[in-house]
């Protein structure tokens, strides 16, 4: 299946969902039409302000509100703890584990037609694709391997807490030291993307000076 300019084939999805997935590039009556023809997994992103009447009428449905926190260097708070530090690599096997019940806030775990194993599955993939990629940051504290931060150039683009390690405010000071880093290669912004449920990572980033912007509601549709 190939890109149109109604929506775009997303292949790593089709493979773990066992269903064509696309994301939609243009909303329109002539888009709908296109996609009634070919059966498959469909999500669009809208302004939460626009209107979404075309959405409901059509069998859209309702999965998440995501937030792009942002942060320069003059704004970011660094917190300092000599426990916590990093390194750029690490056991896969390890680090897939902390995946486990780790990203039920995001929207493919709360898509009520779609199988929660898969969901689960998705995130590993990733994890493995940015693995691959050397694009992982290993989180130790004391010693202790304690989560991850998956990047893309500036952007956090996935990253999770072992569950010993959750709770306890330890975060901060391991994503301090990952924003650090990524400051000193020489980025002037880090971003990211979270979910708007995900109060957690939202006090995180707060905490850290991020601010928030570019909020997009996501709705999904299945064509069978």
């Amino acid at each position: 299946m190939t890109t149109n300019k109604y929506f775009q084939h997303n292949l790593s999805d089709s493979k773990i969902f066992q269903m064509d997935a696309f994301d939609i590039l243009e909303l329109s009556t002539s888009a709908l039409n296109e996609m009634v023809k070919i059966k498959g997994h469909y999500t669009h992103k809208i302004n939460p302000l626009a209107c979404k009447k075309m959405l409901y009428e059509n069998d859209f449905y309702y999965c998440d509100t995501l937030l792009e926190p942002y942060c320069s260097k003059h704004t970011f708070n660094y917190f300092e703890n000599e426990l916590a530090t990093f390194g750029e690599i690490g056991n896969l096997d390890d680090i897939i584990n902390i995946c486990n019940n780790s990203f039920t806030h995001g929207r493919f775990h709360r898509d009520f037609k779609l199988n929660k194993i898969m969901a689960e599955q998705r995130y590993k993939s990733w994890l493995t694709q940015l693995y691959d990629e050397k694009h992982i940051y290993t989180l130790y504290y004391s010693d202790n391997l304690a989560g991850f931060v998956g990047y893309t150039n500036n952007k956090l683009v996935l990253h999770a807490m072992d569950s010993k390690y959750r709770g306890k405010g330890l975060a901060k000071y391991l994503w301090s030291r990952v924003c650090e880093d990524l400051f000193n290669k020489g980025h002037q912004e880090i971003t990211s993307s979270v979910s708007a449920t995900n109060l957690a990572a939202i006090n995180l980033y707060s905490s850290l000076g991020f601010k928030f912007r570019n909020a997009v509601d996501v709705y999904h549709r299945i064509v069978e």
